[in-house]
């Protein structure tokens, strides 16, 4: 497994406002969107390419163009849509899917309740993205999934990371290609599985669904 984490002012920059309370949903949805596109040039780094011929106002060229079949960006449900914009933004010929999950708060063990994917995911590079990489649980089964599919790749992309969840999708994915990106890696996991220092719920911050204090 393959371990990217940003080192860009950018990335820092809109990590802090990100992780600011006092930040509100629409401006948390406008700089999450932002630092995907950061992200994703780094995740998109060996996203496959063939030589096409192309003709310029001045002369005949060979350029390089995405492959076919082309990439599968699956960002998983809640959270992961809204970080889907800013991927699309960088690879609009990308196809979508879905992966939706959800966390038993007691055992903190994921489970898929819905998708959205191409039948066939063979030989694809699948990108999954996932704001918070806590537990690490939800994203192993999201990669396990897919490359029970068929996939030949998968780049997860999440804002933050806990050592924790790191290291246990780094012990299950040991002989998959598997890489993650990422914009920061924390502290550690607190005893009910957030990240600290963090930035709280991502899906609740995204969507203006924080409980009232």
């Amino acid at each position: 497994m393959r371990v990217h984490v940003a080192d860009h002012p950018l990335v820092t920059h809109k990590l802090t406002v990100l992780r600011d309370r006092t930040t509100p949903s629409p401006t948390f949805r406008a700089l999450a969107e932002e630092l995907v596109t950061l992200l994703a040039y780094e995740a998109t780094r060996e996203v496959r390419v063939e030589p096409v011929e192309i003709e310029t106002p001045v002369a005949k060229t060979t350029g390089l163009a995405i492959s076919d079949p082309k990439p599968l960006i699956v960002p998983i449900l809640r959270a992961g849509l809204g970080m889907l914009e800013g991927m699309v933004r960088l690879i609009p010929s990308a196809e979508v899917g879905f992966l939706g999950m959800v966390r038993n708060e007691d055992t903190l063990e994921p489970a898929i309740y819905a998708e959205r994917l191409p039948k066939d995911l063979s030989n694809r590079q699948c990108f999954v993205l996932d704001p918070m990489l806590a537990t690490g649980g939800s994203l192993l089964a999201a990669i396990e999934y897919l490359f029970d599919r068929g996939a030949v790749g998968v780049t997860a992309v999440c804002l933050l990371a806990a050592p924790e969840g790191l290291a246990a999708v780094e012990a299950a994915t040991k002989d998959r290609d598997v890489t993650i990106v990422l914009g920061a890696l924390d502290e550690k996991l607190n005893e009910v599985g957030y990240i600290v220092p963090g930035l709280g719920d991502a899906g609740d911050r995204l969507y203006g669904t924080l409980p009232a204090e």
